[in-house]
């Protein structure tokens, strides 16, 4: 979703250094994934294409931040009748 939001934390020597992948546009989402020893943070969009990749050493990764962006629930939306769907309005 727009505004989800990952930062990586990676060691770099005698500093740390702070990195952000954002999802920048609508209909876009930010996947991490961690494999053999490489941590991997993708800006994917809706059907599944990497847009964007960045991979970081897993041993050098102090933190990994994942901030998605907070969903709103279906059931505050005004006008909403608070019934599930397939319940009978006549019960």
């Amino acid at each position: 979703m727009k505004g989800d939001r990952v930062e990586i934390v990676v060691d770099a020597g005698d500093t740390t250094r702070t990195y952000e992948v954002v999802a920048n546009r609508a209909g876009r989402r930010v996947e991490t994934a961690v494999r053999r020893g490489v941590v991997e943070v993708s800006e994917v969009t809706r059907n599944g294409s990497v847009v964007r990749t960045a991979r970081f050493m897993a041993n050098r990764v102090l933190a990994l931040v994942e901030q998605p962006v907070p969903r709103e629930d279906v059931s505050e939306q005004p006008g909403h009748a608070g019934r599930p769907l397939r319940e009978d309005p006549e019960s």
